[in-house]
């Protein structure tokens, strides 16, 4: 039987009292949906911790454990600081767990640039379950104008150091 896929939950901000953001929270339940669809699949969630409180990777961990998905289906990278980090320990995962791809869990804005810097890397994947587009048109406007930044800057990095991102 082949390997499933690798289920990976990109981190967003944990609040000062150590709850999850709105949008970590909603990463969070795309996650828990996709660990649903694919029961063999084990799960990557990825971040590291901020100025102070837990990591998000952690954060992720007990609202998964909350919503039964049982902890030995996680994988916790507790070092990640950005995405580009995020990608690299979800291609190092994939590789370690033998998934034949990966599942992105994200928000819409963000599933771009995650799935071209995997691809960067070699790893393939596919959109975890997510809503349409969230907040209102300065919202959106504000994260694809970072996102616009963004892609080309983590892109070279991602291509002139894809040999050390991957060890």
């Amino acid at each position: 039987m082949d390997a499933p896929p690798l289920i990976v939950i990109f981190g967003a901000a944990v609040r000062p009292d150590g709850t999850p953001s709105p949008a970590l929270s909603r990463r969070i339940r795309y996650g828990a949906e996709a660990a649903a669809a694919f029961p063999a699949s084990r799960l990557l969630c990825s971040g590291g911790a901020g100025p102070r409180g837990p990591s998000e990777a952690a954060v992720m961990a007990d609202e998964l454990a909350r919503l039964g998905v049982p902890s030995a289906r996680l994988l916790l990278d507790e070092a990640s600081l950005d995405t580009l980090q995020n990608v690299a320990a979800a291609a190092r995962a994939a590789r370690a767990e033998g998934a034949p791809f990966v599942i992105a869990c994200s928000d819409a804005y963000h599933l771009p640039r995650v799935r071209l810097l995997l691809a960067a890397l070699g790893v393939r994947s596919r959109a975890g379950p997510q809503p349409g587009p969230r907040g209102g048109l300065g919202h959106r406007f504000a994260m694809a104008l970072r996102e616009a930044v963004a892609i080309p800057y983590d892109l070279v990095l991602a291509l002139t150091h894809r040999r050390r991102l991957l060890s």
